[in-house]
């Protein structure tokens, strides 16, 4: 039976997609992308396509594209924003009943699509695509990726899905929550936990990257996670009180051992070593508590400048109504 909206036209389903210099793998992606669409018959959709202040022909080949093909739209940023903000604004500008976000390098398969939308028209807001097997990730990303959503999990009261990315389809009513939460530096998997709603998981294998290389360096997941973990956790501030409190509760301790043993063996030379490596240990300490204090007292200064996540330079094909 076709769903269709109070007004009488089928569903639309919008698809968010994120693009940084991906020039090399768009024919690839409309190639493989646009069969499933028109297999949905039944639905509308559109393909909004966020340039995220791309240096090659990305831009140039998603203007064709969006010429070729009505129902895909293309927003330009003003500059490269970073992924979290460019899918924001791709999410902002869906006007779907549906919206899935998914990344341009297929190793979450489009395929997937039809099984997120049955699974919404059974009355989930949220469904979920999980990754059951990454074997085309290097071992060094699953060993991290893993241990990152163990420690997050643990101190964070918002649990992000193991293995789940960006990849899923979320109900209207789910994106105007996700659109009512106003921080500019956006950790969007834990954003998407946090709203809520009814959901469900499909899982799926994820595919080796169809082109290109990976966006993200070591360095750049490192501070991703730091950016999860502070989002919504303030346990990395609270470990610091009891390690200080430890810290305090020994010095006691030794103290009053050194008076003791000063009353019944008297006054001995201490040594040199152990009193520099005591320094140097309370010291590392302290410019570690000061470094967890300083990411979260950067984070507000961030978010009190009140700066958008997001600057539209020019939107291309809003002309066309799915």
């Amino acid at each position: 039976m076709q769903a269709t909206t109070p007004c009488g036209q089928p569903d639309l389903v919008s698809i968010v997609v994120p693009f940084f210099n991906e020039a090399d793998g768009i024919e690839l992606f409309q190639h493989t992308l646009r069969p499933i669409l028109d297999s949905q018959p039944q639905l509308r959709f559109e393909v909004i396509c966020v340039d995220d202040g791309s240096r090659d022909g990305t831009l140039d080949l998603l203007l064709a594209l969006s010429r070729l093909d009505r129902r895909f739209r293309v927003i330009e940023l003003s500059r490269n924003f970073g992924k979290e903000a460019a899918l924001t604004a791709g999410i902002d500008a869906a006007s779907g009943d549906a919206v899935i976000p998914i990344d341009a390098d297929l190793q979450d398969p489009p395929e997937l699509i039809a099984a997120l939308i049955a699974e919404w028209r059974r009355g989930y807001d949220v469904v979920l695509a999980r990754r059951v097997d990454r074997s085309a990730d290097s071992y060094l990303k699953r060993t991290t990726a893993s241990l990152f959503y163990k420690v997050h999990n643990q101190i964070s009261t918002i649990k992000v899905p193991q293995d789940v990315g960006d990849y899923r389809l979320m109900s209207r009513a789910a994106i105007e929550a996700l659109k009512q939460l106003p921080e500019n530096q956006r950790f969007m998997k834990g954003l998407f936990a946090w709203v809520g709603f009814r959901s469900t998981t499909i899982d799926y294998v994820r595919h080796a990257r169809s082109r290109g290389e990976t966006k993200f360096s070591g360095w750049r997941l490192w501070n991703f996670a730091i950016d999860g973990v502070t989002s919504f956790s303030t346990a990395p501030l609270k470990v610091w009180t009891y390690i200080g409190g430890a810290g305090a509760a020994l010095s006691l301790c030794y103290a009053a051992f050194i008076v003791l043993r000063t009353l019944i063996l008297g006054v001995d030379v201490p040594g040199f070593a152990s009193l520099l490596v005591a320094i140097l240990f309370l010291g590392s300490l302290q410019l570690i508590s000061i470094g967890v204090l300083g990411e979260y007292i950067g984070r507000i200064y961030l978010e009190t400048k009140r700066r958008p996540t997001y600057i539209v330079r020019q939107r291309h094909g809003d002309e066309h109504e799915p």
